[in-house]
């Protein structure tokens, strides 16, 4: 598959799964946008798809600030007048280790960016991707935005976080399919990347950036709302 000619938006690209997707998208054609909460990660990543000879761009964006994400917005519709794709990757994540045990900043921080967030880049990158005959909005929502889910290791924040994303998804992907325009929910669970090694036999990184990468290149009819996985 070749992504020649698509505009890739994608958040939390400065390290991890955003990285690798970003990577891979320059790789196969797309141009970048990435996104991190630290200018010098995101422009980290851009480089290294430059010096491979694609085009990417860079930006600040930090999750948790809703002027940040509109500035982050601007900025791309400043370089381009449509977006074909918009990945929401960014959310940051919090260990679990007591309930009451991570401070009242962690906890805002986590819902902010996770839940917030992702409803304000979406719903500021919606008319560049209304421009395109061929938009999708994939959210990394995790394992734990599943009803019943239990066996991740991250804190009941990043738990509401997650069920935030679950529901959003889910109406917007009714919501906007009028339109064209594909919303798709991914639920892994905890996954094996460079910052996180998961556990034996744990879905990779390498793997869940295939399974974007199917589910964009999909014909138009194809309407997938939701991928779920099976946890070891």
């Amino acid at each position: 598959m070749r992504f020649d000619g698509t505009r890739v938006v994608v958040t939390g690209a400065g390290r991890g799964f955003g990285r690798s997707l970003a990577i891979e998208f320059a790789g196969l054609g797309a141009e970048v946008f990435a996104s991190a909460r630290r200018f010098e990660t995101a422009a980290e990543t851009c480089g290294a798809i430059r010096d491979a000879g694609h085009r990417a761009h860079a930006f600040t964006c930090d999750l948790a600030d809703a002027d940040s994400i509109r500035d982050f917005a601007e900025a791309v519709a400043d370089q381009t007048g449509t977006v074909d794709i918009l990945v929401n990757n960014g959310a940051p994540y919090l260990e679990a280790g007591g309930f009451t045990e991570a401070e009242d900043e962690e906890i805002e921080a986590v819902v902010a960016a996770g839940a917030t967030g992702t409803i304000l880049a979406t719903e500021h990158f919606l008319p560049l991707l209304e421009r395109s005959s061929r938009a999708d909005i994939v959210t990394v929502v995790s394992a734990c935005g599943e009803y019943g889910h239990h066996r991740s290791r991250a804190h009941e924040a990043f738990y509401a976080a997650k069920s935030a994303q679950a529901g959003f998804t889910e109406i917007l992907s009714k919501r906007l399919r009028p339109e064209g325009i594909r919303v798709l929910g991914l639920c892994p669970p905890d996954f094996e990347n460079e910052d996180s090694p998961g556990t034996p036999g744990a879905l990779r990184a390498a793997s869940l950036v295939d399974t974007v990468l199917f589910a964009v290149s999909r014909p138009r009819d194809c309407f997938i709302k939701s991928i779920y996985f099976e946890q070891v």
